[in-house]
């Protein structure tokens, strides 16, 4: 099994977004038995928590399920995740700080995106419904890539 986990800050807006929104494709292209998905933030804000109401909202709004309660990143998530995915360049380096190195699983989403190959997911947290939408958009698309990457990667 394919391990996948993906990592922004407080693991209530970006993350659990980019974790729901690749859950539902792995069960379009049935390979949920293939690869797991997870998500979790750098931070301990919100460990616990649900999801931001607003995450839950745009998910819906495009028939993508959210089910996930907030955890921290940690230097264990190393050894159990094929793939760790850090939203942002921010996250990318609080991991390599957690993990004591850089490794090669460590991937940053949007150098899948290829609308914006190595740019930041933007955090959604202080804006609107638009900057939630705005997210999912970046986060569809680049998942897609990922995607193809990792069948291609692993001959799936």
């Amino acid at each position: 099994m394919i391990k996948v986990l993906f990592v922004c800050l407080g693991n209530i807006c970006r993350s659990p977004l980019a974790e729901a929104i690749f859950k539902k494709k792995l069960e379009t292209e049935g390979l949920s038995n293939k690869i797991h998905t997870d998500s979790a933030g750098t931070a301990n804000y919100h460990v616990g928590e649900n999801p931001d109401p607003r995450t839950i909202e745009i998910a819906e709004k495009h028939g993508v399920p959210v089910n996930h309660k907030g955890q921290q990143f940690k230097k264990h998530h190393q050894n159990e995740f094929d793939y760790l995915v850090a939203m942002d360049h921010s996250n990318y380096r609080n991991m390599t700080i957690e993990l004591g190195s850089d490794p090669e699983k460590l991937l940053l989403m949007r150098d899948f995106d290829p609308a914006g190959k190595g740019q930041d997911v933007p955090d959604p947290w202080y804006g609107g419904m638009n900057g939630f939408e705005e997210v999912y958009q970046i986060l569809d698309r680049s998942l897609d890539e990922f995607l193809s990457f990792i069948r291609k990667t692993h001959d799936l």
